[in-house]
């Protein structure tokens, strides 16, 4: 079974693989979901930059060619509340961000606020919770 690394080498190994527009909206990105979730664990994880809940995905830094997208794994859920959200799955939903553009700081911190604390508020658990061993 494949296990998630976690070595903060291994992360700054992944920014330093971006390109110079990629690394700086990254960096912008994770400085906000650290303010707004300082107890998300930081990690590795299908190429992308992921944080987790107690084990449990919770958002995501996903970089495109000309975008990256910022993924909520319950944004489903969140989905009413914050109708930035885009996306049609059964559960994730990301807000799209373009290169060298601003970004809307204050959104991004309140839906990652509210990404953790639907997560406090019911865990994901048993068959088809997306966690570190999958």
């Amino acid at each position: 079974m494949r296990t998630i690394l976690r070595s903060g080498p291994l992360v700054d190994a992944w920014f330093d693989m971006l390109r110079p527009e990629q690394q700086d909206l990254a960096r912008t990105l994770r400085e906000i979901i650290v303010a707004a979730a300082p107890t998300l664990a930081m990690s590795i994880k299908w190429g992308n930059l992921m944080f987790t809940y107690e084990g449990t995905h919770a958002v995501a830094i996903v970089m495109h060619k000309d975008h990256a997208n910022l993924q909520f794994f319950n944004g489903a859920a969140l989905a009413e509340r914050f109708p930035e959200l885009e996306g049609t799955g059964r559960g994730v939903r990301h807000l799209r961000f373009r290169y060298r553009y601003p970004v809307d700081e204050e959104l991004v911190h309140e839906v990652v606020h509210a990404c953790v604390e639907l997560m406090e508020l019911s865990p994901r658990t048993g068959p088809g919770a997306l966690t570190e061993e999958h």
